[in-house]
């Protein structure tokens, strides 16, 4: 077993810390909420972030001083918000340990760059990829929290560490899967929230499974085309962390990208349906990452554009469905 610190103490850092400790390890969470940090030491809660836990394994323990969270570390686990995350690391630069082994929740494409997760953690810790790990699947965290059976992926150019990652954070009711393919899991976890957003903007205006599934399907067709010309393995897309993560963000309401999407086909503004979403998805800001990337690499990504077009412009979800799917016979 390992000393693991979590960076970041939202809904899935808490869950996964959760998992991690359930599995046998000493757990650090690193906050920098004063409050959680005190609710998780005095309470072994976090009523702020997970409130359906009401009490976490005493093997969990929290911290707001940067440089105790990691001083021990075998493992740091890193769940920040993705657009966060190179200002939020570059202040841990120098203080973790050159042994330990960084680990990625996070979902997204970095809007100011273009660069996944995986580019962003690596050149903001100065970290060799083989000491990088990603881990992505259906893990909605409410119910990883209460312990329902789940599987995930955890990607690393070496794969003894992804070996080893997944040993840390197996239980009887968490399983781990391993792959190299980095770049698939990265770009899996980060194109299915906009997808997701389609689907819940398709409910949200009043339409049935036909739509949403009609969306779902063309959706990873077209995260995989984009994803296999960007250098993933194309059967990444068809497995847990792929197909997987989609059906799970795309089907439950407990996605914050399918709940924004949904309030936008309700007809909310973006404002509104980030006031009501308490802040912004993943999917908004990769909505346009994923455009561009399809530029990039020569691939049509109409969903892609079409998702864009109802984030800046406005348009409704039936103009949206139009640019879509446009006139004429159509290769499946």
């Amino acid at each position: 077993m390992a000393n693991v610190t979590v960076l970041g103490a939202g809904a899935w850092g808490t869950a996964f810390g959760q998992v991690l400790a359930d599995a046998g390890n000493d757990v650090m969470m690193w906050a920098i909420e004063p409050e959680i940090v005190k609710a998780i030491q005095t309470e072994h809660r976090n009523p702020v972030r997970l409130p359906s836990v009401e009490k976490l394994p005493d093997n969990m323990k929290a911290t707001g001083d940067r440089a105790e969270a990691v001083a021990h570390a075998d493992v740091v686990v890193v769940a920040i918000a993705a657009q966060y995350a190179r200002g939020a690391l570059e202040e841990f630069k120098g203080l973790i340990p050159d042994s330990a082994l960084i680990v990625s929740l996070m979902k997204g494409i970095e809007k100011s760059t273009g660069k996944r997760m995986d580019q962003v953690v690596c050149e903001a810790l100065d970290l060799p990829t083989q000491r990088f790990a990603a881990v992505s699947g259906p893990n909605l965290s409410k119910q990883i929290a209460a312990r329902q059976p789940a599987a995930t992926v955890i990607g690393c150019t070496d794969i003894d560490n992804a070996r080893m990652m997944a040993n840390l954070c197996t239980t009887d009711y968490f399983k781990a899967f391993i792959t190299a393919d980095v770049i698939g899991l990265e770009l899996c976890g980060s194109l299915k929230n906009v997808v997701a957003l389609a689907v819940g903007m398709s409910h949200g205006a009043g339409y049935g499974e036909n739509t949403a599934a009609m969306i779902e399907t063309r959706g990873l067709a077209e995260l995989t085309a984009v994803g296999t010309a960007a250098g993933a393995l194309p059967e990444t897309f068809h497995g847990l962390a792929g197909v997987g993560d989609l059906i799970a963000t795309c089907g439950s309401p407990l996605s914050r990208n399918y709940t924004f999407g949904f309030n936008l086909g309700k007809g909310m503004s973006v404002a509104e349906a980030t006031k009501a979403s308490d802040g912004v998805a993943e999917g908004v800001a990769t909505a346009s990452a994923v455009v561009e990337l399809g530029e990039k690499y020569h691939v049509d990504t109409p969903l892609a554009k079409a998702v864009t077009r109802v984030l800046d412009d406005g348009i409704s979800f039936s103009q949206m469905v139009s640019e879509m799917f446009p006139q004429g016979i159509t290769v499946e």
